[in-house]
């Protein structure tokens, strides 16, 4: 059961000056109905709880949201963003491969080894200018339907994990058949590194790695024990750490733009905090699922800070391959990598004061 927290003081708390009683007296709730092709075990469904109730309580109950999880509205990325786009839908989450089809430059995500942990990837995805160029990107490509809310987590970060063999460097990657989804850029990467990329659909992988149909995947390590990948054969992970695992969240523009700006405001707000849990969760989570494949008999290697240089040079030709091949490829990947920077250097000179 979801908490509803709707009284005045709550209410308050959240907005100054008391307006949200106000509007929520005035008219009829506005309803967000608000979807995610996951479970109630996933980072997406901790996010859209934490936005729910959040943005019930700070509108006094002036905006009801309503969650439908799993595929009750929609079964993919192309489905349920069209869905945005006709208004069927308001709020829906895909990861980049699942938005690629529609807006291919949401790869730049999937870029290997251009944010180098947790605190650079959160600085780089709120409210930056990498975040707005995607989202003005999104809006005139969509003809003004479908907006980028925020960017958050769904996941932690990709690893390469394999039944085969320890993985210390591009070259024991070599003959590989690794999972990827359809998307070009991941087949990209994965040839870069010498193995061979096979496009198998998410339902299809545990039965796939049984078989030797794929003999690896890159995925986070929540989603390899959640789909019990281990009893199947996957007994090697290498945490290179290659892509953050980032969720995009899109709603209905017209939906968002219907709003006054009090609705906005909360409904804003909202999304920071529903990132803000995104964040959190694949951290906690991550800790009994990396124990759990250990415990397993699973083999999980940390890469040298050289053996990580390897491989970032032997993926290198992957970005060349984006900015001329994706539109709008090299204005996206020169927003990330300015904003990468700029995070960079603002982490450091935090971190030298904090340690003086």
């Amino acid at each position: 059961m979801l908490k509803q927290l709707t009284t005045a003081a709550l209410a308050a708390a959240f907005l100054a000056g008391g307006t949200a009683a106000t509007w929520a007296a005035a008219h009829e709730p506005v309803k967000l109905r608000a979807t995610a092709n996951s479970n109630e075990n996933d980072e997406d469904y901790d996010g859209l709880v934490v936005f729910k109730n959040y943005v019930e309580a700070a509108s006094n109950g002036g905006i009801e949201v309503e969650l439908f999880i799993g595929t009750q509205l929609c079964s993919n990325g192309a489905e349920c963003l069209q869905g945005v786009a006709d208004g069927s839908i308001d709020i829906y989450i895909s990861t980049s491969g699942g938005a690629s089809g529609i807006f291919p430059y949401v790869q730049v995500l999937d870029l290997p080894y251009l944010m180098a942990d947790d605190r650079i990837a959160e600085e780089v995805l709120t409210d930056t200018d990498f975040v707005k160029t995607m989202r003005e990107m999104a809006l005139e490509d969509s003809g003004g339907a479908i907006r980028l809310m925020t960017v958050g987590n769904t996941g932690g970060w990709r690893n390469f994990a394999n039944t085969k063999r320890r993985v210390t460097s591009p070259s024991d990657m070599e003959g590989l058949k690794i999972r990827t989804v359809v998307a070009d850029l991941p087949q990209e990467l994965v040839k870069a590194l010498g193995a061979s990329p096979t496009p198998i659909p998410w339902p299809e992988l545990f039965t796939s790695f049984q078989t030797g149909v794929v003999e690896g995947s890159k995925n986070g390590i929540t989603d390899i024990m959640g789909m019990k990948f281990p009893d199947a054969g996957l007994q090697y992970v290498t945490l290179d750490g290659h892509a953050y695992m980032g969720a995009l969240w899109w709603m209905n523009n017209e939906k968002f733009m219907s709003l006054n700006d009090e609705q906005k405001r909360v409904v804003v707000d909202g999304f920071s905090a529903l990132q803000q849990a995104t964040f959190a969760s694949p951290k906690r989570k991550s800790i009994k699922a990396y124990e759990d494949f250990v415990a397993g008999g699973g083999d999980l290697y940390v890469p040298t800070p050289e053996e990580k240089e390897a491989f970032k040079q032997a993926a290198a030709p992957v970005y060349d391959w984006f900015k001329a091949n994706v539109a709008k490829g090299e204005d996206i990947f020169n927003a990330l990598t300015s904003a990468v920077a700029e995070a960079e250097a603002s982490i450091n000179e935090a971190r030298m004061k904090d340690m003086q």
